[in-house]
C-alpha cells in the first residue's frame, strides 16, 4: 500500500468504480453500448452572462420541467444528472455507518457506488420472474434501510415494474424509508411515470434525465421530481451551483414546446428502428432469446456472447457486455441506433454467424 492509499478512506480503497461506457473505452464507429440518441442535436447559447455565478436552481428550467412533467415548481429539483440525484437522496436520508440502501439486482450500478463511497451499507434482493420485485423478501430486509431503488423501466432489462407492486411497496414503506423511482427511460413509455403518485405518497422520489429521449447525454442535467418537504431535503446537501449557465441555457431550450416536441419526434423514431431490431434479431442464429423492452435498448441473449461481444468489437460496433450481472448469463445489451447502424450490426452478426458454421464443417 502506497501512502496515498493509507491515506484514503478503507471503503473508497475498496470499491471498485462504476464502468461507464466511456471507462470501458472502444475505437468503433457504431457506438450502441451507452443507451444515446445516436445522433447530435444543435443548440445555440443565448446566455452570455458568464461572469456571474448561475442559479442554483434555475427558474426557468424549474418552471418547464414541472410543466412537462405534470407537477408544481416546488416539487422539482435539476441537478448533474439523475447521477447526482442518486447521491443526493442517500447524503440526505442515510446515516453512514448505520443506514442501508436497498435495490434489486440485476439494475443500474450508480445505487451501490454512491452509497459504498458514502459509507452506506447496500442491501440486495434479486428479482424475481420476469425481473419483477420480491416484495416477502424486500419486506423481510427493511429494518435500517432508509432509500430504496427501483429502476423502472429497468437498466439493462428494459422492463417496466408492475405498478401494483410499486403501490404494494410504497405502502409497506410508509415512515420507513424513501422509495425512488429511477425514471430515466419514462418517455419511452409516458404513461407508466409515477409522477402522478407524488399526492398520496410523501417518500416518493421520482429520477428522470435528459440525457436519452432528450439526446442531451453529454449536457449532464438531471431532475428529481418529489413533494416540497423531501425537495427541501435534498436543497440542504445539494453543491451551491450544480447546473453551469451553458447548461440551463441548453434545458431551458430543449424544455420549449418546440424542444418536447421534436424529443417525440426522436422517440418515436427509436421505438420504430427498436421494433425493427427486434424483429430480424429473432431470425438470426444464434440468438437463444430477444427480450421485451420499454426502453431505447434491448436486452439479447445469444449461445456464446463472450467471443461475439469482442468480434464485434473488433469491428467496430460497439455493445454493453452484461454476461456478469445476475441473471444475465450470456446477455447483450444493444442501444438504438439509427437504421443505418442496426443494418451494420445485423449484416455483422450474420456475417459471424456464416464465418462461425463454416468453421464447424
Amino acid at each position: 500500500m502506497n501512502e496515498i492509499e493509507a491515506l484514503a478512506r478503507a471503503n473508497v480503497r475498496e470499491l471498485t468504480p462504476y464502468q461507464s461506457a466511456r471507462r470501458l473505452g472502444g475505437n468503433g464507429d457504431v457506438w450502441l453500448n451507452a443507451n444515446e440518441f445516436p445522433t447530435a442535436v444543435p443548440f445555440q447559447l443565448t446566455m452570455q452572462t458568464l461572469n456571474r455565478y448561475p442559479e442554483c436552481q434555475p427558474a426557468e428550467v424549474i418552471r418547464r420541467y414541472a410543466d412537462y412533467a405534470g407537477v408544481k415548481p416546488e416539487q422539482v429539483l435539476v441537478s448533474r444528472g439523475a447521477d447526482e440525484g442518486i447521491e443526493l437522496l442517500i447524503r440526505a436520508f442515510c446515516e453512514p455507518g448505520q443506514d442501508a440502501v436497498l435495490y434489486c439486482p440485476p439494475t443500474y450500478g450508480m445505487y451501490s457506488v454512491s452509497a459504498e463511497t458514502i459509507g452506506v451499507d447496500c442491501r440486495t434482493v434479486p428479482a424475481i420472474n420476469g425481473w419483477q420485485l420480491d416484495l416477502p423478501a424486500i419486506e423481510a430486509q427493511l429494518d435500517g434501510v432508509k432509500v430504496v431503488f427501483v429502476c423502472s423501466p429497468n437498466n439493462p432489462t428494459g422492463q417496466l415494474i408492475n405498478p401494483d407492486d410499486l403501490r404494494a411497496l410504497l405502502e409497506m414503506t410508509r415512515g420507513r424509508a424513501i422509495v425512488v423511482a429511477d425514471e430515466a427511460y419514462i418517455e419511452f413509455c409516458p404513461t407508466a411515470s409515477l409522477a402522478g403518485w407524488l399526492n398520496d405518497y410523501p417518500h416518493l422520489a421520482i429520477l428522470r434525465t435528459l440525457s436519452k429521449a432528450f439526446a442531451l447525454a453529454g449536457l449532464r442535467c438531471g431532475f428529481t421530481l418529489a413533494n416540497a418537504p423531501l425537495i427541501q431535503m435534498l436543497l440542504k446537501v445539494i453543491a451551491p451551483y450544480p447546473l453551469s449557465t451553458p447548461v440551463a441555457d441548453i434545458a431551458a431550450q430543449a424544455l420549449s414546446a418546440e424542444g418536447i416536441a421534436a424529443m417525440r419526434q426522436r422517440v418515436a423514431e427509436t421505438l420504430d428502428n427498436r421494433q425493427y431490431l427486434l424483429e430480424q434479431l429473432g431470425t438470426l442464429p444464434g440468438v437463444d432469446q430477444v427480450f421485451e423492452s420499454q426502453t431505447n435498448y434491448l436486452l439479447v441473449r445469444f449461445d456464446r456472447s463472450q467471443p461475439l461481444f469482442q468480434r464485434l468489437w473488433d469491428r467496430g460496433i460497439i455493445l454493453r457486455n452484461q454476461h456478469k450481472q445476475p441473471g444475465l448469463e450470456e446477455c447483450l445489451r444493444i442501444s438504438i441506433g439509427t437504421r443505418t447502424e442496426c443494418q451494420r450490426l445485423l449484416d455483422a452478426l450474420n456475417q459471424l454467424a456464416v464465418r462461425a458454421n463454416q468453421e464447424t464443417l
